[in-house]
């Protein structure tokens, strides 16, 4: 298997993007084609021992940074390291693409000038892998590539992500369901209503409308959401999890007996921090795209790269994206 990735995608790049290619390249076994300005990552690589490991340096002249309008640089920066990759993925030299580079930009260049759609694919969504009770992983779409959404593209996300589920997660039968303000029929607004009567019209393992909570307990697999819900609700999920742990530090430190307390809990907090750390996940895919495309924080450090690599790996692994546009044929009839 080879598996692109951006090295000039993270806050600080190429520093964890080529760290995080030589770990996986080590822990995988496959072949990380480390793409971007050859002149920067060659002395990063010097840095690691590589001996046995497959990594090949592509060099791509240009890079895409977190100001750049998404808009724009597909034309601007046509030699920019998620341009180069991404066709490298569309020319089949490439089995997929990993970035933790400008989200809007990625969407853009794979889904106007390089990968394109599959087939029958409305909207693409992008998607968050999420950790919940008893250390499951579920999957939430879309989480900010479609603001306003149809309740057509609400039900292919359902079909995407539960496919994905099935093929790159190892879940059987999957329960789908909408985030929503209850888990009565009659809440929700108009879209969600008339996106739960297509799914429950539909061969999906369709559970009704879910909340917050129950989401976060695993009653389902996969939540569907449009859009703007969905970005709000990833993002004060993440902003949850470091907050809580921050408490939990200042609480222990406040007094002599919590600090005794907190040194004997070290480990289940250590646990605690593992579950809720997204760097243990990596990222997640851009569902819709004909190609496999995983993108990742920007703040991401060497350990989230590799898990992202990993991630890539898992669902070419899956064969999603065939899948995928078989999916969006049978379960759409």
């Amino acid at each position: 298997m080879r598996i692109a990735l951006d090295a000039m995608g993270s806050d600080t790049c190429p520093v964890p993007d080529v760290e995080g290619a030589v770990l996986a390249a080590r822990e995988f076994g496959e072949t990380i084609l480390i793409v971007g300005d050859e002149k920067r990552i060659a002395p990063e690589l010097a840095k690691h021992d590589t001996s046995g490991l497959k990594l090949e340096v592509i060099n791509a002249t240009e890079s895409i940074t977190m100001e750049d309008k998404p808009g724009l640089v597909g034309k601007s920066k046509p030699n920019s390291s998620m341009h180069v990759g991404m066709n490298l993925v569309k020319s089949k030299d490439a089995d997929a693409f990993v970035t933790a580079g400008n989200t809007g930009a990625a969407m853009t260049i794979a889904t106007l000038f390089t990968l394109k759609r599959i087939d029958k694919v409305k909207r693409p969504a992008l998607s968050s892998l999420i950790r919940v009770m008893n250390g499951r992983t579920i999957i939430m779409l879309d989480i900010g590539a479609n603001t306003d959404s149809k309740p057509d593209w609400l039900f292919q996300f359902a079909i995407m992500g539960q496919i994905y589920a099935q093929q790159a997660l190892g879940l059987q039968n999957p329960k789908v369901a909408l985030l929503s303000n209850g888990e009565e029929e009659t809440k929700g607004n108009q879209l969600i209503h008339e996106a739960g009567d297509l799914l429950k019209a539909s061969k999906m393992n369709f559970v009704g409308n879910i909340e917050p909570k129950e989401m976060l307990e695993g009653n389902a697999d996969v939540i569907v959401s449009d859009g703007f819900v969905g970005n709000i609700a990833i993002k004060t999920l993440e902003a949850m999890g470091s907050t809580l742990l921050k408490i939990i530090r200042q609480e222990i430190k406040s007094d002599p007996i919590a600090t005794v307390g907190g040194l004997l809990a070290q480990r289940a907090f250590r646990r605690v921090r593992k579950q809720v750390d997204p760097f243990e996940i990596g990222g997640a895919p851009l569902l819709g795209v004909d190609g496999v495309v995983i993108i990742g924080h920007g703040r991401s450090n060497a350990k989230a790269i590799k898990n992202a690599i990993g991630q890539a790996r898992m669902a070419v692994k899956g064969d999603v994206i065939q899948s995928i546009s078989n999916g969006l044929k049978d379960l759409a009839e």
